[in-house]
C-alpha cells in the first residue's frame, strides 16, 4: 500500500513514526494529513535515504536545483554542488541537467545523495527528441513516458510534470496580455509539442497512466505551473490561476489513487500579492503541500535575485507555503557556481527559518533563544556554531580581531553588552 493507503487505513507506519520524531509533532496528526492530501513524505521506495516530510505544520523545506547546460557541463562539479548544498541544510536536490550524459549523472547524484532527489523528466526526453528526430516537437508521448518511467525505477523521489497546460489555456494565452508568455523551460516545450501536433497534453491526456506509474514506486508529483508569472506585471493573471483550478483537480484525481501531490507555484510576484497566492493555492488545491520559486519580488535584482527570493520566500512561507526552490545570485544570468549554490542555500534557509519563527514551527523560535544567550555571555563559539554559515563568522572574526577577545571589533572595549553587564555588577 502506499503511504496515502496507510494512512486512510489509519496505520501510522514506522516512516511516519520518524518524520513525526524529527518533526516534533504527533504521529496521528502527521498520518491524518497524509491521508488528506495535506502532506507528503518524499521518499521513492527505491532510495535508501531518511524520509522527508513535506507539509502542514512541518519546518519549511528548501530545494537547490543543480545541472549541467550544454555549454557547461562539468559531472565532478555537480557532485561537489551536491555535496555543498547538504552541507548548508538543503533539504532535498533537484536535476535539471540537458547536457551531457543526463543519466550518468543522475545516477552518480541518486548514489551519493543522503537527501530527497527530485528531477524534470521531460528535460531529457527533450533533449533527446531533439538528437533523435531533430526536434522537441517530433518527441512521441511514449519517450515522455519511457523517461518517468526509468526515473522512478532508479529512485527518484519526486518528479516535475506539467500537467496544467491545456490546448484550451495556450489558446487563451494568446490572447492574453503578457510581457513573458511562458518562462517555464519545461512548459515551453510541451506547449510547442501541443502546438506542433495539435494533441492535448499528454501528461493530461494520459494522467491515469502517470498515476499507475507513480504510485507503484510511492513517487511524489510536483504539478508543476507551466504558466507561472516570468514577471512581476504577468502575477496572478487569468492563465496562471486558470493552470491552478486544473492542479487542483489534477491533486483530487491523485489523493483518490493514493498518489501523493506537490503543487507548484510562482515565480515572480509583487510583495504584496505573495500572501494572496498562497491562499488561493491552498483554498484550490485543499490544503496540498505548495512549492514555490522564490518567489521574487522584483524583476531588477539580477546578480542579487537570491535576496529578492528570500524575501518572498519568507512571506510565503509566513502564509503557508511548505516548500521552497532557492534562487542564486546567478539566476537570468548564467548556470550557478559552487560560491553560488552556497549563497543561494543559505538565502533560502534564513526564508524558511523566519517563515518557521512566524508560523509556531515546533522549535523554531528556541534556536533563536539559545543564539541570544550566546550573544549575553559573549560565546563566541556558541553563536558561530548557531550561523548559518559557520565558517564565514569564524573567517570574518579572525580577520580583524578585536583587543579583548570576549567582543567584537565594531564595538570593542565599548560593547553595549559588556558595558550594561558591567554597570549591573553581573562582571567586574
Amino acid at each position: 500500500m502506499t503511504r496515502i493507503e496507510e494512512a486512510k487505513k489509519g496505520n501510522i507506519t514506522e516512516e511516519m513514526r520518524r518524520v513525526a520524531a524529527a518533526e516534533f509533532i504527533d504521529p496521528s496528526v502527521l498520518a491524518a494529513d497524509i491521508a488528506e492530501g495535506r502532506t507528503v513524505i518524499s521518499r521513492n521506495i527505491l532510495h535508501d535515504i531518511e524520509p522527508l516530510g513535506i507539509g502542514r505544520g512541518l519546518r519549511t523545506k528548501i530545494n537547490a536545483n543543480i545541472g549541467t547546460s550544454k555549454d557547461k557541463i562539468s559531472y565532478e562539479e555537480e557532485l561537489q554542488k551536491l555535496d555543498l548544498l547538504t552541507q548548508y541544510g538543503a533539504d532535498a536536490v533537484m536535476d535539471l541537467s540537458t547536457g551531457g550524459a543526463i543519466r550518468e549523472l543522475r545516477q552518480k547524484l541518486m548514489s551519493r545523495s543522503k537527501i530527497s532527489v527530485g528531477t524534470v523528466p521531460i528535460y531529457e526526453a527533450a533533449v533527446k527528441a531533439a538528437e533523435e528526430y531533430g526536434r522537441i516537437a517530433k518527441m512521441k508521448a511514449d519517450d515522455l513516458f519511457d523517461v518517468i518511467e526509468e526515473h522512478a525505477k532508479e529512485g527518484v523521489d519526486f518528479v516535475t510534470v506539467h500537467c496544467g497546460i491545456t490546448l484550451k489555456t495556450i489558446e487563451r494565452l494568446k490572447n492574453d496580455k503578457r510581457i513573458l508568455d511562458v518562462v517555464s523551460r519545461g512548459g515551453a516545450f510541451l506547449v510547442e509539442w501541443m502546438i506542433y501536433n495539435n494533441s492535448e497534453n499528454p501528461l493530461l491526456s494520459q494522467y491515469d497512466r502517470l498515476l499507475e506509474l507513480s504510485k507503484k514506486y510511492d513517487m511524489t508529483l510536483s504539478l508543476g505551473d507551466g504558466f507561472r508569472p516570468g514577471c512581476l506585471a504577468d502575477a496572478t493573471d487569468r492563465s496562471q490561476i486558470e493552470e491552478l483550478v486544473t492542479l487542483g483537480e489534477l491533486r483530487d484525481a491523485a489523493l483518490a489513487e493514493g498518489v501523493q501531490v506537490i503543487i507548484e507555484g510562482p515565480g515572480h510576484v509583487p510583495l504584496n500579492q505573495v500572501e494572496l497566492n498562497i491562499k488561493l493555492q491552498k483554498e484550490i488545491c485543499k490544503g496540498a503541500p505548495f512549492y514555490v520559486l522564490g518567489p521574487l519580488v522584483t524583476d531588477l535584482a539580477m546578480g542579487y535575485d537570491h535576496i529578492s527570493a528570500a524575501i518572498g520566500g519568507a512571506i510565503a512561507g509566513a502564509a503557508g507555503a511548505d516548500f521552497l526552490c532557492y534562487v542564486t545570485p546567478a539566476e537570468h544570468i548564467r548556470l550557478p557556481d559552487l560560491e553560488d549554490v552556497k549563497e543561494g542555500v543559505i538565502a533560502s534557509k534564513i526564508a524558511a527559518h523566519a517563515a518557521d519563527i512566524a508560523k509556531g514551527v515546533p522549535g523554531a523560535i528556541q534556536k533563536d533563544i539559545k543564539m541570544a544567550e550566546c550573544r549575553r555571555n559573549l560565546d563566541w563559539e556558541g553563536q558561530i556554531g548557531l550561523s548559518f554559515n559557520p565558517d564565514k563568522v569564524r573567517q570574518w572574526r579572525g580577520q580583524t580581531p578585536p583587543a579583548l577577545s570576549e567582543v567584537c571589533s565594531m564595538c570593542g572595549e565599548f560593547c553595549a553588552i559588556k558595558t550594561v553587564r558591567r554597570a549591573f555588577g553581573k562582571e567586574q
